[in-house]
């Protein structure tokens, strides 16, 4: 979720939210191994040496982070992989190439895609009330879902507060009608369509309204409808209490502050972010879904165009960055601006998106970074996008 996972980082939230209580053995496991003491990096690539590995490796040796991954495709087709830093802290094992990472937000495009698909269909309106299809459940203090759209939950316009910045401490499995009830305990940001603010709480209500209209889970339609459809081969949505990453993975670490000790939370149960930010990918996997999507894979023409109807975005995205529906376009030094969403979740932040003539890059490090740490992100998307 480009978004926040329990502190204060861009996050599925993209807010602050609550820290998570630590085990104390998770502490004893890795506690000791702070960001000062990184092994050496490694890095691997299906090319020579670049600039991208070298961003690569200033994020793990000036930015501290424990790994970094990339993958970088050309306008034809031709995909680069990199690595740098170490998967395991407390072991030194290399970092995967291409391996899976928990991608937060980005979880964000492939439900609104699929909400798209289901508007196609004539299904869902987009501009239909949210009470048309969940009747009587999204009420609150100045919030009523007669005067919510589909629309407005899938650009952040709703003005639906954020739930991910009230989560308690627990490290617990979370059924998306109790994110949705936590939500509700607190007032309206803003009146529906009168300002721009990002909420986790609104993807929460849009998966909601597939799995009403669809009769089936979200999962089971992001699967069918997006996943399978393109053939990503290491992307799902893990089923209720899975924990463990399926496929080869560097772990991801959570720090409660800086200089505090990196603890393991690669296991740490994501359900809190569902249709928000809970899915798993790789980068090139990414890659592939982005460029799908521009391509018109995904989508019909007409769908694909509103998706790609944005409004001004403020924090958590940089500067000149515009919202659409679940998708984002940043704009590049180099001229026009590339498409995507990225995501913070615990453990992992990912960045990166397509261009529409099929250049394509995203980036992965292992635990949340700062602000400057993501502009330095930033600058290696830069770097593979602009080359």
């Amino acid at each position: 979720m480009r978004e926040q996972a329990w502190q204060k980082s861009r996050s599925s939230g993209r807010r602050s939210g609550p820290r998570r209580t630590v085990p104390a053995a998770a502490v004893v496991a890795v506690g000791i191994m702070t960001m000062g003491i990184l092994a050496p990096p490694t890095a691997s690539a299906v090319a020579r040496p670049s600039s991208v590995r070298q961003g690569l490796n200033a994020l793990v040796h000036t930015d501290g982070m424990p790994a970094a991954l990339a993958s970088v495709e050309d306008r034809a087709g031709r995909t680069r992989t990199y690595t740098a830093g170490v998967g395991d802290l407390a072991t030194g094992a290399k970092v995967p190439r291409d391996g899976q990472v928990r991608i937060g937000s980005n979880t964000k495009s492939f439900t609104a895609v699929v909400v798209l698909q289901l508007v196609s269909e004539g299904r869902i309106g987009l501009d239909a009330a949210v009470d048309t299809y969940l009747p009587g459940l999204v009420r609150g203090d100045g919030i009523d879902g007669r005067r919510i759209t589909v629309r407005q939950l899938l650009q952040h316009t709703s003005g639906l507060p954020n739930y991910s910045e009230y989560l308690g401490d627990g490290i617990r499995y979370y059924d998306p009608r109790e994110l949705l009830d936590l939500a509700l305990q607190h007032e309206s940001d803003f009146a529906p369509g009168t300002k721009w603010a990002y909420s986790n709480t609104n993807y929460v209500v849009t998966g909601l309204i597939v799995q009403k209209v669809t009769g089936h889970p979200l999962a089971a339609e992001i699967d069918r409808r997006v996943i399978k459809r393109i053939g990503l081969r290491q992307t799902y949505f893990p089923t209720p209490g899975e924990v463990a990453i399926r496929e080869r993975h560097p772990k991801g670490y959570h720090q409660d502050s800086a200089g505090a000790p990196l603890v393991d939370a690669t296991e740490w149960d994501p359900s809190w972010a569902w249709a928000a930010g809970q899915m798993v990918s790789t980068t090139s996997d990414l890659n592939r879904f982005f460029t799908a999507l521009l391509a018109g894979r995904l989508l019909p023409k007409a769908e694909l165009d509103q998706m790609r109807t944005t409004v001004p975005a403020g924090y958590p995205f940089p500067t000149g960055a515009r919202y659409g529906l679940g998708i984002v376009s940043t704009p590049l030094s180099c001229g026009g601006v590339y498409w995507g969403h990225g995501g913070s979740m615990t453990g992992y932040e990912t960045r990166g998106g397509a261009t529409e003539d099929g250049r394509a890059a995203n980036v992965a490090v292992t635990t949340q970074p700062s602000r400057t740490t993501k502009e330095h992100m930033d600058g290696v998307l830069e770097t593979a996008l602009c080359r």
